[in-house]
């Protein structure tokens, strides 16, 4: 029979509550009956539910690292409550009566590797081709979204104009009708990456409008600026495409800041993968963008062999929470089959389509302090080469080993900082409300404050005009802890 673990379960299942739902319908025997396959590649069940009929739940692990899910139930989460019950009733060894699999599941199993089959010679025979050339039709088309999008731009530079010439100091009394107005209009005119940073500006100036903080005046600015660069610079990147006569997506970094949309096919095409990586996620977090009323899943992950230091996202927007499974923290390795980077330089953007856990031992850690910068100098360089890039990221992650971690007295007070062997320091602070650094104070036995490692996001503070680490985890010798949540 075959073997799981109660982690893999947690993977798959789409949230907490399916998981909670699961184990009820496991331990208050509601399977009347339980099946699996002679070669334990197929598992079914026969579960009570509040239907008139018994739900029909399979497991089919014809793929090992992607089981497919079935059930009869009008459930729309996928895997739903009773498939990952079914599994609980495989983890708990319940007994299963062997039998053969069922027709239909054969007839799905072949059609399916009939699929894979296609695509693998698709693959094999035009890996070294370039992408399809766009008919005219769809040629047309991309030229007549490209001229749009040109024309969104200029709207959008008069706007700023507008804004910076009659000085932001007018942002208590200003009328956000035209700049809402706006906000709409970007969306017509393809410029959904626009459209967030406007919609970003107006946040800011509604804020500053009801308590007067002058931190909303800087956070204008700095959104001004990017909307400034991005209109620049995409006005001249799209100019550059309609001479050229070449609308295909590419590489650069602009098409998704306009806010294309980058499928993973695209990421293949332009080699953009990589077979067979170990990652280890170093730091998880739950943020909420307002400007685009969606909860973001954040994960850093360090790949094992590189060493290099990518992030994942996952989008649930409001509207559709309920919908879209939550991520979590991962404590094991994540052995990925393929994986696939978005266009950028540090911290790359990195999605996948399937995965398997294994067990993370001391040695990986031993591995991970292994790829840490053990110069603070030569870190603060890296990342001021990124920041300076008015459309980058606002901070960028990186692993740094230390040989302490202390509290120093400076012109603000007590601060927290780490100290390599060669001397520098790099201060510990948090650019939000979330204060990790105060976690850090409770952490005073010896495997912490001495020759650590320290996986942080290295921001620059508009209001101080200097660079700090908001410190995510460290990795001692024994574990990962997390100061993030």
């Amino acid at each position: 029979m075959r073997t799981i673990k109660e982690r893999d379960i947690l993977s798959i299942a789409p949230n907490a509550s399916a998981v909670n739902n699961a184990k009820k319908i496991s331990s208050g025997s509601q399977f009347v009956r339980r099946l699996r396959s002679e070669d334990d590649s197929f598992y079914m069940g026969e579960c009570k539910g509040s239907g008139k009929s018994n739900y029909i739940v399979s497991a089919d692990y014809i793929e090992e690292e992607n089981p497919v899910f079935r059930c009869s139930c009008p459930s729309r989460q996928l895997p739903c409550k009773h498939s990952i019950a079914l599994l609980y009733e495989m983890l708990n060894q319940k007994e299963f009566e062997v039998t053969d699999i069922p027709e239909d599941i054969l007839e799905k199993r072949k059609k399916k590797e009939a699929r894979e089959a296609k695509k693998q010679e698709t693959k094999e025979t035009g890996a070294d081709k370039p992408a399809k050339k766009k008919s005219p039709a769809s040629k047309a088309a991309a030229k007549k979204k490209t001229s749009k999008q040109l024309e969104g731009l200029a709207v959008l530079r008069k706007m700023v104009n507008e804004l910076l010439l009659s000085g932001l100091s007018t942002m208590g009394s200003i009328s956000l009708k035209s700049y809402k107005d706006l906000v709409k209009q970007l969306g017509d005119y393809y410029l959904s990456g626009a459209q967030t940073y406007f919609t970003e500006l107006v946040l800011e100036i509604e804020k500053y409008q009801k308590d007067s903080d002058s931190i909303h005046y800087k956070n204008s600015i700095e959104v001004l600026k990017r909307l400034r660069a991005l209109e620049k610079k995409a006005t001249k990147y799209l100019e550059e495409k309609l001479d050229s006569d070449n609308l295909e997506i590419d590489d650069n970094t602009l098409y998704e800041d306009l806010g294309g949309i980058l499928k993973l096919d695209d990421l293949d095409r332009m080699g953009l993968t990589k077979e067979n990586a170990d990652l280890v996620q170093l730091s998880f977090r739950e943020v909420y963008n307002e400007s685009r009323k969606e909860f973001i899943d954040v994960a850093y992950w360090i790949d094992l062999e590189s060493g290099e230091i990518s992030y994942s996202l996952n989008y649930r927007p409001v509207k559709a929470l309920k919908y879209i499974k939550k991520e979590d923290s991962c404590f094991d390795i994540l052995e990925v089959k393929k994986l696939y980077y978005y266009p950028g330089s540090l911290n790359k953007r990195i999605r996948w389509d399937t995965s398997v856990l294994k067990d993370r031992d001391a040695k990986t850690l031993k591995v991970i302090k292994s790829k840490a910068y053990n110069s603070i100098k030569e870190a603060v360089k890296a990342a001021k080469a990124e920041l300076k890039n008015i459309l980058s990221e606002s901070s960028y992650g990186f692993l740094i080993n230390y040989e302490s971690i202390c509290e120093l007295e400076n012109e603000k007070g007590r601060v927290w900082v780490i100290k390599d062997r060669e001397g520098d320091k790099l201060e510990l602070k948090n650019p939000d409300n979330i204060d990790t650094v105060e976690l850090i104070k409770f952490m005073d036995y010896e495997e912490v404050r001495k020759d650590g490692a320290i996986f942080g996001k290295i921001y620059y503070s508009v209001e101080d005009r200097k660079l700090y680490m908001e410190p995510c985890s460290i990795i001692t010798d024994n574990n990962i802890i997390s100061l993030e949540y």
